[in-house]
């Protein structure tokens, strides 16, 4: 029996985020594609995972804000990607780009 593609569940990458390591690995991920629209919208995706309000409330920035720095094509302030980073349990590092 043949699907319609309409007929599948709609994919939310929000329900996939469960703990810090998740968060951790997806942000990591699309840190390294190097696209910085990306990066917001990653960022609002695993919010939504956490719980908006959770977060905006760690972050002092309102639900409001929140949604609207972290929507797709965004372009956060470094110190609002820090705060979120911050209250969804992870952060940022730098590492050598080339390992010997």
């Amino acid at each position: 029996m043949k699907k319609r593609i309409a007929d599948l569940p709609d994919f939310d990458m929000a329900q996939q985020l469960k703990s810090e390591e998740d968060i951790a690995a997806y942000i990591t991920m699309v840190i390294e594609d190097g696209d910085a629209a990306e990066l917001a919208h990653a960022l609002g995706v695993a919010a939504k995972a956490r719980g908006m309000s959770e977060v905006a409330k760690a972050t002092g920035i309102t639900r409001e804000a929140l949604y609207k720095a972290l929507k797709p094509n965004a372009k956060p302030r470094f110190d609002t990607i820090n705060k979120v980073c911050a209250a969804l349990g992870v952060r940022l590092i730098a590492q050598p780009a080339n390992t010997h």
